[in-house]
């Protein structure tokens, strides 16, 4: 919502439209933060990072797993950035992608077998 509509319209009647909004964008969402054992919706991420509900961002904070349902997308340490009233705002200190394989210490050869047959 533009500023200048904002201007004309009565406090409840905003607040009503940003409810309306943020129920939409968590219906439409798959995305999560996980902090331990709580888990929160998230309304909008981005590349920098990510906005969740106010009223579920009292203590988020530090290290968190970001997953898209159940993918794990991402290892993130976070610090907030921005509270508008109506959602919370964090910032990415560290974003690490999450990987299904364990990293390899070393350069493996682009012709390394790919699997070993037993003997018979």
């Amino acid at each position: 919502m533009s500023e200048y509509a904002s201007d004309f319209l009565p406090k409840e009647v905003r607040e009503g439209l940003e409810m309306a909004r943020k129920r939409d964008l968590k219906r439409r969402s798959r995305l999560r933060v996980r902090a331990g054992d709580d888990v929160y919706p998230i309304l909008r991420l981005w590349d920098e990072g990510f906005a969740v509900e106010r009223e579920n961002a009292d203590h988020l904070r530090g290290h968190v797993d970001i997953y898209d349902g159940a993918r794990h997308l991402y290892q993130a340490l976070i610090v907030a950035s921005q509270d508008d009233g109506f959602e919370m705002s964090f910032d990415f200190k560290r974003s690490t992608a999450a990987t299904d394989r364990v990293p390899l210490d070393y350069d493996q050869p682009d012709d390394a077998p790919v699997a070993l047959l037993p003997r018979h």
